[in-house]
């Protein structure tokens, strides 16, 4: 079974696990109604994606 043979510091440990990091999360305004909507999802509030009603 592998061991480390040296002691892993936190700086090496943090600098690691920079990317682990939550990003925050991306909105874009539907065309139809200008509410804040996920990109590639319909648009809650008025049901329009890309121009087209797709919920009712």
């Amino acid at each position: 079974m592998g061991v480390p043979k040296k002691h892993k510091t936190r700086s090496g440990r943090n600098q690691r696990r920079s990317h682990l990091s939550l990003k925050p999360k991306s909105f874009a305004t539907c065309k139809n109604c200008g509410e804040p909507v996920m990109p590639h999802y319909p648009c809650k509030n008025c049901g329009y994606y890309k121009g087209r009603k797709v919920t009712k």
